[in-house]
């Protein structure tokens, strides 16, 4: 978990003993709440760089800015203006643009504080929503990962998959989000008395006046003065948009002393060291001292079942780049892996996985990938442990994907057991798209080895989703300590 002051940690632990149910709602606004700054800068910057901007739209835009957001007419003109500008293109056009800029940088402005508190009222069962004054294409990316379902927002006039120009409806913003709110609660049976809200702006007073459970969340001066007078609960996260000078150089000099280790365990081996005990030699002291430089600290549960099992095929769930950092700082000795083909290139990285002799999976080319993996079953069979996350991708909020088949393939054919190793918060630390490390301790639960010996390809689907569970009965409900790592794992 990030660091959390003591009234999120008191809206947690609250959410955790409200009632459960649909009748309950959640509404976080989107700009400023979720996401650290305006989604809509990113659109800004792409159509600057497309040359698409115009100055008097620009012009528009910094004058409502500079005045604070306007009245509601000036916030309905800038939209209006908005829309027209979007005549002709098509829905699936704008929504491929919104989704890739989500991908490429608005992911990363995520406030994990914030995403913990969605999850803990998904878990619930509370009918969570995002409500916004930006447009549908601009939230869906962050309704779909973070799980919401729900999104009341601007709407655009869209004709057989072309937008017209116009708004759909009147922009939810000010009074207007208050309203849109209501209106919701009533259809689909909501009690605002007990629901909850959550906004850092100023504009959103209606907004979170609706609800019994309102709560600011870093707050503009305006809203925090409100907050104060009526002794609502208040927030402040730790910035994600930029990442501060001290983290940027703790992240340069942890690269280079893992570089440094790399090329002390390749001297040894060219003076006449033995392959195998190089690659220890570099995955133990390589990322001691790259963590430690970058000042995180991993607090590990089940530590024991890193060696308990051995040889084993230990899977990883996949949030960052630094999980294979910490992946290797687990396993350290007498071990491999297996890394999407692209990996090889990562400047580093890719030359230790070489090394290493770790097995490259070419994603779209099954047969490839098939016949990729039959060494990394002979070094099972050699004593050998192997790595590999089943997701085959990076998550870009901490949320579990889909795992494939090919780490179970491994195991079974090999006849190794499954170690699970369940990482709770790296991408707080170093998120998919960024190659910046922030301090802290990432959590960490290894699990008991599972026999695969008697299962069954036919059930393997089956099985799959039994582990899978694992890791989210896990991530959902954190153990305090070994004993209730036990505890859930008995």
């Amino acid at each position: 978990m990030p660091r959390i002051d003591a009234s999120l940690q008191a809206r947690l632990h609250a959410i955790h003993d409200a009632p459960q149910g649909a009748q309950i709602a959640a509404c976080f606004d989107l700009d400023g709440t979720l996401i650290d700054g305006f989604s809509a800068i990113a659109y800004l910057r792409n159509r600057i760089r497309h040359r698409q901007l115009g100055l008097r739209e620009l012009s528009e835009l910094l004058t409502f800015s500079l005045s604070h957001g306007g009245s509601d007419t000036d916030f309905h003109e800038i939209m209006e203006g908005s829309a027209r500008r979007c005549r002709g293109m098509t829905e699936e056009a704008l929504a491929k643009t919104w989704q890739g800029l989500f991908n490429k940088e608005l992911a990363r402005t995520l406030y994990p504080e914030a995403c913990a508190l969605v999850r803990a009222h998904l878990q619930r069962g509370h009918t969570v929503v995002i409500a916004t004054s930006a447009t549908r294409y601009q939230a869906l990316p962050f309704a779909r990962e973070l799980g919401i379902e729900h999104i009341l927002c601007s709407e655009l006039e869209v004709h057989d998959g072309v937008l017209t120009g116009e708004l759909a409806n009147i922009p939810p913003w000010a009074a207007g989000k208050a309203e849109i709110v209501k209106r919701f609660a009533r259809g689909h049976a909501i009690d605002l008395a007990t629901s909850y809200a959550y906004s850092n702006g100023g504009e959103d007073v209606a907004f979170l006046e609706t609800v019994g459970h309102p709560m600011t969340l870093n707050a503009d001066r305006r809203l925090a003065a409100v907050a104060r007078a009526r002794s609502w609960p208040q927030a402040r996260f730790t910035p994600r948009k930029h990442v501060p000078l001290v983290d940027k150089l703790r992240t340069a000099a942890s690269y280079g002393a893992m570089a440094s280790a790399f090329v002390g365990g390749l001297a040894w081996y060219v003076g006449g060291g033995k392959r195998q005990q190089a690659v220890n030699l570099i995955a133990g002291t390589a990322t001691d001292f790259g963590l430690a430089a970058a000042h995180i600290e991993l607090h590990i549960l089940g530590e024991e079942n890193l060696w308990a099992w051995r040889p084993a095929v230990f899977i990883i769930n996949h949030q960052s780049q630094l999980d294979f950092v910490i992946g290797m700082n687990l396993m350290r000795r007498d071990a491999t892996g297996v890394a999407k083909k692209e990996a090889a290139h990562v400047p580093g990285f890719g030359q230790f996985m070489q090394f290493a002799g770790m097995a490259f999976v070419d994603r779209h080319n099954t047969r490839a990938a098939i016949n990729a993996l039959a060494p990394a079953v002979a070094k099972l069979k050699a004593g050998l442990s192997l790595g590999i996350a089943p997701e085959g991708t990076r998550s870009y909020s901490g949320r579990l994907g889909p795992f494939k088949k090919g780490a179970f393939h491994i195991a079974m054919q090999a006849g190794v057991p499954i170690v699970p190793i369940v990482i709770r918060n790296a991408w707080e630390h170093m998120h998919r798209s960024s190659q910046w490390m922030r301090p802290g301790v990432v959590d960490i639960a290894v699990l008991p080895g599972i026999d695969v010996s008697s299962w069954k390809v036919r059930d393997l689907d089956r099985h799959i989703a039994a582990v899978r569970q694992r890791y989210i009965d896990l991530l959902d409900d954190w153990p305090d300590d070994e004993a209730a790592l036990r505890a859930v794992t008995a």
